[in-house]
Formats: C-alpha cells, structure tokens, sequence
C-alpha cells in the first residue's frame, strides 16, 4: 500500500491522542524535548525544575527566583513546534518556565481595533475569541500548534506581501515582557512596550529567539471579520520562475506548492471575500490531520524500505499517489465543513487560515494521533525554510529546475511530503526579521532513525540548502532548519543584528536567557567537525569522513551549485573535484 492510499484511510479517524507534553519531571529533574522527539543534536536536555505561572504576579515571582540566585532560564510552552534547540537552557541548575497555564487573559478592544493575550494562549483559542466578536486576525501560520508568545520569538507566518503583510510579529503593536533587575526592583520588572512609543525595543523583542526575558502579554492588531476564497490550480511548472511574483501580488494570501520532481505547481488562488457571501468552509490540511497509529508507523515502514533499497521509483510512485490525492481532496478544504465538493471553498478567516485538527482529543479512542507523535514510530523528518530576498528567488527556482533536470527522480523524496511550500511575507522592522519583501520556501524530507544513516539522494537536498543559504544568502526562520542553515546568519542581518545585540545585553546583562544552543543558532558559528556530522546538517562535509563512507557516500561538489559540498552515494571512490 502507498503513502497516499494509507492518507486516504485517515478521514475516517474521529478520535485522537493529544501530543505528549514537552516536558517531563521526576526526582532527579526535567527533561525538555520537541515536539518530534528528537532535537537536532539527537542529545537529551536537562533542566533541574520547572515552574508554572498562572498570573504575571507568578511569572515576575519566577523570574525574579532565577535572577536573585543567577540562575539560567529558559521559557517553555504547551506545544514546543521549534525544531532547533532554542528551549534548551545550560546548567545542572536551570530552570523552566511554562507558559502552558498562562492562558486566561484575552482582552479585546473593539474602538482601537487590538487583542491582547496571555503569552501562553494558543493560536486556535485566540483566533476563535476574537472571530466570536466580529473580528479577524490578520494573518497567522499554517499550523496552529504554537502559542501567542512562542510563535512570534521565532518568526512564524503565513504568506502575505498585503497590508502589514504575512509575519504575526508585523501584527504585533505592543509587547509586555519580564526581565531581570537589580535588588532594588526586587530582581525582576515588567516592560510595557507600545508601537510608535518604544519602537527600539518594540523591533528587538518582536523577534527575541526567548534570549530577551519572558514574554508576558501580546498584543496585536485586529480588523473586522471577512471570508476568504480559495481554489487550488494544480498545473504545470512551467514559467513558474516568471509567474510567482505577479502570483504573489495578485492574490492577497496566495502561496505555491511546487512538486519539482512532478514538474507540478499548485498554484493557491487565496482573497478575501465579504462577511455576507455564502460559505462555511474550513482548512483542514491534510498533512494536519488525525492519522490512525498503525497507518503512520506503515507510512514511515514503507518510507525506511524505499531507502534502504534505494528505491528512487518507488519514491515517485508514492509521491504520484500523493499528489493525486490531495487534488481529489481539495488538499483538506471542506466546503461544510465535512466534505470537499469543489472551489472556490469560501469561509471565514479563522476556520481558513490555520490548522491542526490532530492536536484535539477525545476520551473514547486512543488509535489515532498527529503523523509525527514520536511515541508511535511515525514521521520522522527534517524540515529546510529559507527566506530569499526577492530578486534573489527567480535564480534560485532556475537552480532547482537545472538540478531537477538531470535526473527528476531524484526529488520525489521531497515530493512525497510536501513538494517546496513558496510563500510571500512583507518586509519587516523587526530586527530579527526580513528586512525586505521576501519569498519564503519549506521542504521536508526522510530522517534516519540512526545518526549515521546516510539517506537516499540527501546530496540534492543538501545542495538546495546550500544554495539557498550560502549561494542566495537566504535567512534562516528561526523556529526550522538543521544547524547548516545558520551558519553565518550574523552577518545577513548587518547592523539589525547589532542593535539586536545592544537590547539584549540591556535587558538581561548577566545572559540568564541565553545557552549554548541559543547562542549557536543566534551566532550561527560552525563547530568542530567529526565523523558523520554532515549526515544531520551539523557540519558541511570537507572530508569523506564527515559524510559515510562505509556506506559508500563520499564528500563531493554540486551538481549545479558547484561551490556546495555534500555527501553523495558513489559504487566507487573517487577524488572529489
């Protein structure tokens, strides 16, 4: 059975296991994971406790415990959806605050058109408060399995180059956080932060990656309801490299999935419409939805078997299958609600712009869960999101095509997920954000069990990561991406990122915020090498040694990109040239 006929079975599930919580206490301490399981270093993180505010009363008392006693601190959430290790705090003695119960507090203000809610409120909660009140957020990722704080420190968004454009923390017009202080000011302070009055923090803490403090309370801008319209064009991918900008400006929340090994773009034509137009359709991404556990485990069984075998047409006869089911399906569009019948599917923005009905459960069934719960051997991946500065793209989609063009078989292992997501966000102020209209790209693709498993065809994804980040000096998002993808984001930001660096050594002087791994994807320096520390994207190859070749893949240049170096399978070794 393939992947895409197994996905079919999924919209009989009804019931669902909610994801297991990130962090886990005993006596000898906590143990902070990801959502997937696994952290990019596949390393186990430590913390000695973790406290759970309710007010900001408690969130200032947790603070204030940690800076009196010079502690180290990292802030938690119920959902924990970054994948680099940003939550990881250092030391036998730090500690954690969650804000998954700091969530009471969503206060509307109808005449000033603004939101503001408790850091640990959830996305969905959020959006169906304020669409309750005849309002409308204006913008908001995909996936909406993070909270109001977390989704914002990392850069999370959807795809807009309107209005105040596709980034929540462009919606963002105030901030409150907790930072450390002096005894004087009994070791802790809230900030209140307002857009147009601290604008130079405001920029900082848009974007803080949680080095900053604790973020309290967010408030966003608002605007009166409105339905949006969707229909998806599934066509061919030729000219896509002429059409995605006229595409992106033309349709206000447009975005393109491109299957390049299918030589297929899907072409998302997304306005808003009228509150009184006809239609109660919902976004229910299929890639989102409840999976029934025994259909994820033989998912990922078949997936491990076609790379064992090296299997590259079986890759494509399941990325076919795939594809045409999300084309009969609307790709989880439903008119009603419960079926797809066709487009446009209008509804209103809050049932259409986020996702992730796998994250809700039930009592009475415990067989079904998201695709990724790492308790039930599921998928298991890495995920690569570059931002481009525009006139950059067009090159970067030819590079692709050129390498495509060689051999298309070669991608269907990209394709069998989710093909290349291209979406469009506004330049932003923020200094941690693009500081020009950009195109967003996202791919995923197979991650070993094992370490040192080398996967097939990784040299072509590795060649596109390389060319996005080093040949088009594409930004990282902060929240995705192996450790490669920062190397030497410092100086992408230019002066942005020193004055970045200005508030924070302002606003937590002793680093109680900061960590190795913090530091790590912040600075974005490139550690010492070892032996397989390509195979995961902690290093670029520049040895055999750093790829695998006991398993016959050798350090070689890009096909295309032929300043990339990546591990690529050879029956024979040969020198790299």
């Amino acid at each position: 059975m393939h992947m895409g006929e197994w996905i079919k079975q999924c919209k009989y599930a009804r019931y669902h296991v909610p994801p297991q919580p990130p962090v886990r206490c005993d006596q000898t301490g906590c143990t902070v994971s990801s959502a997937y399981g696994t952290w990019p270093d596949r390393k186990t993180c430590k913390a000695a406790n973790i406290t759970y505010p309710t007010t900001e009363e408690e969130l200032c008392k947790a603070v204030a415990y940690a800076s009196e006693h010079n502690l180290k601190v990292k802030t938690v959430t119920k959902f924990s959806h970054t994948i680099p290790k940003l939550a990881c705090p250092s030391g036998s003695d730090a500690r954690l605050i969650s804000t998954s119960k700091y969530n009471s507090v969503i206060e509307i203000e109808p005449d000033r058109l603004t939101v503001t809610a408790d850091s640990g409120v959830s996305l969905r909660e959020l959006i169906d408060k304020v669409e309750a009140a005849g309002f409308s957020i204006g913008t908001s990722p995909y996936w909406e399995g993070v909270s109001i704080g977390g989704l914002i420190s990392t850069g999370s968004h959807g795809s807009s180059w309107s209005g105040r454009g596709g980034s929540v923390h462009d919606h963002v017009v105030g901030i409150s956080l907790v930072v450390p202080a002096n005894s004087s000011e009994r070791y802790a302070k809230v900030i209140r932060l307002e857009e147009g009055r601290d604008d130079k923090l405001l920029n900082a803490v848009k974007v803080s990656l949680g080095v900053l403090g604790v973020i309290s309370k967010v408030k966003l801008s608002i605007e009166k309801a409105f339905k949006r319209s969707i229909t998806y064009n599934f066509t061919s991918d030729v000219a896509l490299e002429d059409i995605f900008m006229d595409h992106g400006k033309k349709f206000e929340f447009g975005d393109i999935t491109w299957y390049p090994s299918r030589k297929t773009a899907v072409y998302r034509y997304d306005v808003r419409s009228p509150v009184n137009v006809s239609g109660n359709g919902v976004n229910d991404f299929i890639g989102f939805q409840s999976n029934p556990i025994l259909i994820s485990k033989g998912v990922r069984a078949l997936e491990k078997s076609l790379e064992a075998s090296k299997s590259e047409s079986g890759k494509c006869t399941t990325a076919d299958t795939t594809l045409a089911y999300k084309k009969l399906t609307g790709n989880g569009l439903k008119n009603n609600g419960l079926l797809f019948t066709g487009y446009p599917v209008i509804g209103n923005q809050g049932k259409i712009q986020t996702s992730g009905s796998c994250l809700y459960s039930s009592s009475l069934r415990i067989d079904v869960s998201c695709s990724w719960d790492p308790r039930y051997n599921g998928l298991f991946f890495y995920e690569t999101t570059a931002i481009f500065p525009l006139p950059r793209f067009r090159d970067f989609i030819l590079d692709v095509k050129k390498l495509r063009d060689m051999k298309p078989e070669r991608l269907c292992g990209i394709d069998i997920y989710n093909g290349i997501l291209i979406r469009f966000i506004k330049g932003s102020k923020a200094y941690l954000g693009q500081g020009e209209d950009s195109v967003v790209i996202d791919f995923n693709y197979y991650r070993a069990d094992d370490v040192l498993t080398p996967r097939l065809n990784q040299d072509v994804m590795e060649e596109m990561e390389q060319m996005a980040f080093s040949k088009y000096g594409a930004k990282p998002h902060w929240g995705k991406n192996r450790k490669v993808g920062f190397f030497g984001v410092k100086q992408k930001y230019g002066p942005n990122f020193d004055k970045f660096l200005e508030v924070k050594n302002k606003l937590d002087p002793k680093m109680m915020f900061s960590s190795e791994w913090s530091d790590e994807i912040l600075f974005g320096r490139e550690g010492l090498k070892y032996d397989g520390c390509a195979l995961e994207g902690n290093c670029v190859c520049s040895e055999d040694r750093h790829c695998s070749p006991s398993n016959g893949y050798f350090c070689r240049q890009g096909l295309v990109y032929t300043q990339a170096r990546v591990c690529r399978f050879s029956s024979a070794k040969v020198s790299m040239a």
